[in-house]
C-alpha cells in the first residue's frame, strides 16, 4: 500500500521573503550601499581612483580609523561612548617616543608600556562610569581634557617643544616597524600592514558579537542594563572590559602612528574620536545602544577612506570632505532608524 505524503511543499515565495527580510534588517546594509555608491562615483569621476595606487591610498587612510571604529562600535552597542579615544592615540605615541628617544628603551617594551597605560585609562573610565552612574560622555570628556593637558604639558616640559623625535634610532625599531607599520608591494603599489590589523579587528569583533556569550552580554547591556542585570549578565564587568578594549586599541593605533612617522606630536589624535563614532554610526550602530555591527563599522571607515582620497584624486578642496561627512552622518542616522524599525517589526 503506497503512503501518500499530505505535507504541502514549501512555498518558495515565503522562503525568498524571509531571506530578503533578513538582508534588509541587517545593520550594515546602509553602509554597504553607501560604500558601493561612493566607490562608483569616484571611480567614474576620476581614473586614478580605481587603480592599485588608488586602492592603496584608500585602504591606508581607512585602516587605523577602521581599527578604532570597530572597537568603538562594540562600546556603542554596549550603550556607552568614549570621547578620550582620539587623544589616547596621541598619548600612546608620546609614551613610545619619550621612552625610546629620551630613556633609551627598546621599542617593544615601550609599546607594551603604552598598551598598559591605555588599558589603565580604560579601566578608570569604565570604573568611574559604572560606579558613579555618570554618563560616559561626561566621564570620558574629562579624560579627554586631562590627557590633552598632560600631552602638551609633559612634552613641553621634557623636550621644550610639542614634538618628540628619534624613534627610528631606538633598538627594536626595525622589527616593530615591520609588525605595525611596514608595507607590502602589490601591483606596483605599497599596501600597509595596518590593513591586515584592521581586517583582523573586524573578524575578531564580529566573532565575539555573534558567536560568544560575551557578545550576547554586550547587546544585552546596551539594550537595557537593568533587564540584563536581572537575568545574570555581569553588566559592570562587561562595560569596564569594553572601555579597556577601546583605550588599549587606541594605544595600539598610537604606536602604529609613531612607528610609521618616527616622531610624535603632542596634539595628535584630537578630534579623531568623533570620526570613530561617525564611522560606527554609518556602519549601523545606534546612539542609544543595543544594536550595531562590527563589519558595518569597518565599512563605515572604508567610506571615510574612499571619500577622503577620492576628493584628493578629484582635485577638489579638502574642505568639501567635512560637508560630505556631515551629510553622510545624517543620512546614515535616518537609514539606521528605518532598518532598526524593520528589524523590530520582523517576526521572531
Amino acid at each position: 500500500m503506497k503512503l501518500v505524503d499530505h505535507q504541502k511543499p514549501a512555498d518558495e515565495r515565503v522562503a525568498a521573503a524571509g531571506v530578503m527580510r533578513a538582508i534588509f534588517t541587517r545593520p550594515e546594509l546602509g553602509a554597504l550601499v553607501g560604500a558601493v555608491a561612493v566607490f562608483l562615483f569616484f571611480a567614474l569621476y576620476t581614473e586614478a581612483f580605481a587603480t592599485a595606487l588608488g586602492f592603496a591610498n584608500v585602504l591606508d587612510a581607512a585602516a587605523t580609523l577602521g581599527i578604532m571604529a570597530v572597537v568603538v562600535a562594540l562600546l556603542m552597542i554596549g550603550g556607552e561612548f568614549d570621547l578620550s579615544a582620539g587623544v589616547m592615540t596621541g598619548t600612546a605615541s608620546l609614551v613610545v617616543a619619550m621612552l625610546t628617544s629620551k630613556l633609551g628603551w627598546n621599542v617593544w617594551p615601550a609599546v607594551s608600556a603604552a598598551l598598559a597605560i591605555g588599558a589603565l585609562v580604560g579601566l578608570v573610565n569604565g570604573v568611574l562610569t559604572v560606579r558613579t552612574g555618570l554618563p560616559s560622555f561626561i566621564v570620558t570628556l574629562g579624560s579627554f581634557l586631562m590627557l590633552q593637558g598632560l600631552n602638551l604639558g609633559v612634552t613641553k616640559l621634557v623636550v621644550g617643544t610639542v614634538q618628540v623625535r628619534g624613534v627610528a634610532a631606538a633598538p627594536g625599531y626595525g622589527s616593530a616597524h615591520t609588525a605595525f607599520a611596514s608595507t607590502v608591494k602589490i601591483a606596483g603599489a605599497d599596501f600597509r600592514i595596518t590593513i591586515l590589523w584592521w581586517v583582523a579587528a573586524a573578524v575578531v569583533a564580529t566573532w565575539i558579537l555573534l558567536r560568544t556569550r560575551a557578545g550576547n552580554w554586550i547587546f544585552a547591556v546596551g539594550g537595557s542594563s537593568a533587564a540584563a542585570r536581572s537575568v545574570g549578565v555581569p553588566v559592570a564587568r562587561t562595560k569596564i572590559a569594553l572601555f579597556m578594549t577601546v583605550s588599549t586599541a587606541a594605544a595600539l593605533v598610537g604606536a602604529m602612528h609613531v612607528l610609521r612617522l618616527t616622531s610624535a606630536q603632542a596634539n595628535a589624535g584630537i578630534g579623531q574620536e568623533f570620526q570613530y563614532i561617525i564611522a560606527a554610526v554609518i556602519g549601523g550602530c545606534l546612539l542609544t545602544g543595543g544594536y550595531g555591527s562590527a563589519v558595518g563599522a569597518a565599512i563605515g571607515a572604508l567610506i571615510f577612506g574612499m571619500a577622503k582620497q577620492g576628493i584628493v584624486f578629484a582635485g577638489w578642496d579638502s574642505d568639501w570632505f567635512q560637508l560630505f561627512l556631515g551629510a553622510l552622518l545624517l543620512v546614515a542616522t535616518l537609514l539606521n532608524r528605518y532598518v532598526r524599525r524593520r528589524a523590530e517589526a520582523a517576526p521572531k
